[in-house]
């Protein structure tokens, strides 16, 4: 009797560097296998992932990602730094949330050397069952490795198994067809089977795609809409289903969310479905469960005239709605249809509810984002002061929010009678336009914050200097724990008799200068200016500058959202503005303001925009 017959291990030994030799696979680099341990990585969230096939002495490691020199590029690690070796053992995969606390490996030289602290690893294994290696994902950190991730890698295992057995049966098949002409009943076979697993293998590494796509493309959406192009774009296509649409629940209803890019789509015939409604989508939110239509028969049977219609319209035969959980409630519903009658099977089943847990993160995450957006927009534009009413000035204002909706500003404006020096003159008016750094909800929190403070500081101080009201605004911000970073313009405006000349007194904090039209049509840019807002600035010697305005004199202030666009000068846009406030100042005030606003808007602002013009009638 042979040696490798009495010895089971010897035996196995053999098999399997014939099945490695067979397979094409060495201390090297594999595209597959390295394209399967970086799914690995991305699906499970780990820093390092790799394919370990077990041979003579040491594991190789064919499909590797983060693991750290000299293992990486030797792509081959010793038996004492093996734990693959405790799986080829066993057959069974192994999971460890922590190395160090388990008694069989606590020792291992992973620990220090690869920093191995949690591993799980499923076995991999050929045709014959015989155990090969074993597919690893390593962190390097304690983790509880919960259920899905588990079944993720279980998947990953079989598409890579399945990839073995192909390698092999290809190889065998090769070998069968140049010895034995006489085996081509059992080459056919072969063949047959080797297309089966392929298939089987591709249909994996197709799903493990979508899923690695899905959880890339959908973590970078910045709204509903967003997440419904993305979802178009991750799921409908040649081979794919024909449709993907998304419904969002509110209370007792569901909001279909159209196509951004199809304003003639079939879905804005019906946008709104109450849950209650005999229609596929709202049977799933309402039952909390995948519901699965396989044909028009079907569809007829079960729901509604209407349902029938759209869907006939659409030209859906088979449909798919997959309830989408939030981390606290159901959202919404994920609608997937075919044309042609189509079958679901299990893989496909899994990964497309794999999927809707992506689509559900990204609606949750995009609610959230549309909902602080909305507020701080909302918060924003209710601080903007309505103008006072004045019949011996002109003013107006606009404000026009950024071209990114998703861009909240701190710009703002402000006006204001001040109280008269004495009994029986004219108030002089107190104006502003200033802009807070930053494009968030704290931008336009902290800009209320300011623009109050401001007010209260220039009415502490008669006779109402800016210079002073700045000086104690740079005070209080350097005392309280207001993150306050930006630029204005305070200035007061002192009446005079009709027919004379006003004063306008002003101080700037770092703002881009205001404009100042004369009647016969020059533009002088108001140009002295101090340094900007900020908390951490000390020692502030704020000043402030007088110009008398005749009659007919237009003022002009504004934000620099409205003249900073990237790569384009900041000076000729001023002289834009200034050309523009030359040919249209002599006209009504908020035709000015439109002008200026369409005239600038090419390209259209990356930041919101604040006008304040006055003129001396």
């Amino acid at each position: 009797m042979a040696q490798e017959d009495r010895d089971p291990r010897a035996a196995a030994s053999t098999a399997r560097r014939r099945a490695l030799q067979l397979a094409g696979l060495s201390a090297a680099s594999d595209p597959g296998m390295d394209r399967l341990a970086r799914l690995v990585a991305r699906l499970l969230h780990v820093p390092a992932a790799f394919v370990s096939l077990a041979e003579d002495g040491q594991q190789i490691l064919p499909g590797m990602i983060g693991l750290p020199e000299p293992w990486a590029g030797q792509r081959a690690l010793p038996l004492s730094h093996s734990l693959c070796r405790f799986v080829v053992a066993s057959g069974q995969r192994l999971v460890v949330s922590d190395v160090r606390a388990d008694e069989r490996l606590r020792t291992s030289p992973a620990i220090s050397d690869l920093g191995v602290v949690a591993y799980a690893g499923m076995p991999l294994a050929d045709g014959d069952g015989l155990v090969l290696g074993s597919l690893c994902a390593i962190d390097h950190e304690p983790r509880t490795w919960d259920g899905d991730e588990l079944a993720d890698l279980a998947d990953l295992a079989a598409a890579c198994s399945a990839e073995l057995r192909l390698r092999i049966l290809s190889a065998q098949r090769r070998s069968a067809q140049k010895v034995l002409e006489t085996a081509r009943a059992a080459a056919e076979r072969a063949r047959s089977e080797a297309q089966r697993l392929e298939h089987e293998a591709q249909a994996g590494l197709d799903h493990a795609e979508l899923l690695l796509k899905a959880s890339e493309e959908l973590a970078q959406t910045s709204g509903l809409e967003d997440v419904r192009r993305r979802l178009r774009d991750l799921l409908v296509g040649v081979g794919k289903p024909s449709y993907a649409g998304l419904l969002v629940a509110d209370q007792s209803e569901l909001h279909r969310i159209p196509d951004p890019d199809d304003a003639m789509s079939l879905e804005h015939e019906i946008l709104t479905l109450p849950v209650d409604a005999a229609f596929p989508s709202a049977r799933a939110m309402r039952e909390r469960r995948t519901v699965f239509v396989p044909d028009r028969e079907a569809l007829l049977a079960e729901y509604s005239p209407e349902a029938v219609g759209l869907f006939d319209r659409m030209g859906l035969t088979t449909v798919m709605c997959l309830p989408l959980w939030g981390s606290r409630a159901l959202l919404g519903v994920l609608a997937i249809g075919w044309a042609k009658q189509h079958e679901v099977g299990i893989t496909e089943h899994a990964t497309l509810t794999a999927a809707s847990g992506y689509i559900a993160q990204a609606v949750e995450r995009a609610q959230y984002l549309d909902e602080r957006i909305s507020v701080a927009r909302e918060l924003q534009e209710a601080m903007l002061t309505d103008l006072p009413l004045a019949t011996s000035i002109e003013i107006s204002a606009l404000y026009q929010p950024a071209a990114n909706d998703h861009m909240i500003g701190g710009d703002w404006y402000d006006a204001y009678h001040l109280p008269p020096m004495s009994p029986g003159t004219d108030a002089a008016l107190m104006i502003t336009v200033g802009d807070i750094t930053g494009h968030d909800m704290h931008a336009a929190t902290v800009m209320g914050q300011i623009r109050s403070m401001l007010r209260q500081a220039t009415l502490d101080h008669p006779p109402y200097s800016p210079a002073t009201a700045l000086t104690a605004l740079d005070t209080a911000c350097a005392v309280l724990p207001i993150e306050a970073g930006g630029t204005l313009v305070h200035a007061r405006l002192d009446p005079a008799p009709p027919g004379s000349p006003w004063t306008l007194t002003w101080s700037n904090a770092g703002h881009p200068p205001p404009l100042l039209r004369t009647p016969d049509g020059r533009v002088n840019r108001l140009g002295e200016h101090d340094a900007l807002l900020h908390q951490s600035l000390e020692d502030i010697h704020r000043t402030e500058h007088q110009r008398e305005l005749p009659p007919g004199a237009t003022l002009l202030l504004y934000t620099d959202g409205l003249i900073e666009r990237r790569g384009h000068d900041i000076d000729a846009a001023i002289t834009q503005l200034a050309g523009l406030l030359t040919h249209h100042g002599s006209g009504p005030l908020p035709e000015l303001l439109r002008h200026i606003s369409n005239r600038m808007a090419d390209p259209p602002p990356e930041d919101d925009v604040v006008l304040l013009t006055l003129r001396i009638p």
